[in-house]
């Protein structure tokens, strides 16, 4: 999964638009914690050290709730070209509500690989899917069924489409650039909309988009929608097995 990490330059609000190959994207606010007010530069003059040949693979999974995602990050040798040159992983389940303490093993196993538009080449968002001490899949683990039911239908060549919508929101839970005590103006104007007036949070959505094309996720178009603050995306893909 791909996330934007995205904090005003004042720290008043705190947006995350996240994508999933098999969920789609949304966006989701929170009250802006302690962290968002690192200085950033002295943190990008590290990020710009050489890595001397080697890699960062962060490796992101579902959790036991089904929703929430967790992720854990590992060094390689040399980038990887393919998940093929990726090696299983694994992590404490008991910790993400996915076993007991007594056998908590669980084992992540690398399914899809993006180029990481954070921390950039040569390190690789890994996408994982999660299977149990028996190597048998968790609970959670939805895609171990579906590509059971696509091999069925491969030679067919299916695609999806999907299109989500999100809405950014202020720290306080109202939709971002809304009046705090009242409502925006009807809708007419908002849809495709252009203009800082219209478009709201307009930054958010190019960061957004530009990452997922650095990434390698086949993502479509986006548009302003027909409420201010509400944006929507469109992704593409072949059967993902």
């Amino acid at each position: 999964d791909l996330f934007i990490d995205y904090t005003s330059a004042d720290g008043n609000y705190h947006s995350i638009i996240h994508f999933s190959p098999s969920v789609g994207v949304w966006g989701e606010t929170m009250a802006t914690s302690a962290s968002s007010k690192l200085n950033k530069a002295v943190k990008q003059q590290y990020m710009e050290l050489p890595q001397g040949g080697r890699a960062q693979a962060m490796y992101i999974w579902v959790d036991g709730s089904g929703e929430e995602l967790r992720c854990k990050t590992r060094t390689l040798d040399s980038e990887p070209k393919t998940v093929d040159d990726l090696p299983e992983w694994n992590f404490d389940g008991s910790s993400t509500f996915q076993s007991e303490g007594s056998n908590s093993d669980m084992f992540l196993i690398p399914v899809a690989m993006f180029r990481d538009p954070f921390r950039r080449d040569p390190n690789k968002l890994v996408l994982c899917e999660v299977l149990k001490y028996n190597r048998k899949p968790a609970e959670t683990n939805q895609r171990f069924m579906c590509k059971q039911i696509m091999r069925m239908v491969d030679s067919s060549e299916p695609w999806f489409g999907m299109e989500q919508e999100y809405t950014l929101l202020s720290t306080d839970g109202h939709p971002f650039g809304w009046p705090t005590n009242g409502f925006p103006g009807p809708q007419g104007p908002y849809y495709c909309g252009v203009g800082a007036d219209k478009a709201y949070g307009r930054d958010i959505v190019e960061a957004h988009y530009r990452a997922c094309l650095y990434a390698g996720v086949q993502i479509c178009g986006t548009n302003a929608e027909v409420m201010p603050a509400q944006v929507i995306h469109t992704e593409q893909y072949h059967i993902y097995i």
